[in-house]
Order: structure tokens, then C-alpha cells, then sequence
């Protein structure tokens, strides 16, 4: 089993959402967070003061997917989140040893 970790622009988060579902992703996990890279932050303006964040908002989202599913699952990030602009996101793919669901004590993809 696979983790697939995506990096994207808050913006596009339903456009990714609707193709991971189309891609047969049963759930993933959401979290708002904050980060810099080629974008190099941004400026802002607060109660008429302007000031410079290195900070970023983003969208980290993370799905558990058998192995034969993570090229299908990735591509149908990469392409639903793609804009062509900087800071469009990351994919990262990690190896998932094991998998327990806590409710009825499945294991692996039967826990998925």
C-alpha cells in the first residue's frame, strides 16, 4: 500500500476532490497548512498596512491507496490541480507498512 501526499492551492481543492472520487477514492484526510517554496511568499494587506509573508496558505491532502491505484490516483491530482502557475503543489508517495481500521479490526487494503 501507498500514501499519497499532496501539496495543493486551496483554490483547487474541489476540483480535486471530484477526481479523486471519479478515480474511486473512497477518503482522504484534509488539512489546512502553511509553507514557502518557489513562490516565496506574498504580500498582504492589514487594516491598511501592507506586510510580506514567506508563509503560504495551502491544502495537504493525504489518501492510502493500494499500489496498483497510486499512478491513477497521482495523475488524477497532477491534472486536476495543475494551473501552470507556480505554486501549483507536490505529490509525495510513501510506503505504508500496515493498516488497522479501529472499528472492526481489518487489516491492509481490506481496511481501506
Amino acid at each position: 500500500m501507498k500514501l499519497v501526499v499532496a501539496i495543493i492551492q486551496p483554490f483547487r481543492l474541489d476540483e480535486v476532490r471530484d477526481a479523486l472520487t471519479a478515480a474511486g477514492v473512497s477518503g482522504m484526510t484534509l488539512t489546512e497548512v502553511k509553507g514557502f517554496g518557489h513562490q516565496k511568499g506574498h504580500a498582504e494587506i492589514y487594516r491598511g498596512a501592507e506586510y510580506v509573508t514567506s508563509f503560504v496558505p495551502k491544502i495537504k491532502i493525504e489518501v492510502a491507496v493500494p499500489a496498483s491505484r497510486v499512478d491513477a490516483v497521482a495523475e488524477a491530482i497532477m491534472k486536476s490541480a495543475f494551473t501552470g502557475q507556480i505554486g501549483d503543489g507536490k505529490i509525495f508517495i510513501m510506503s505504508v507498512d500496515r493498516t488497522l481500521r479501529i472499528r472492526t479490526g481489518e487489516m491492509d487494503e481490506a481496511a481501506l
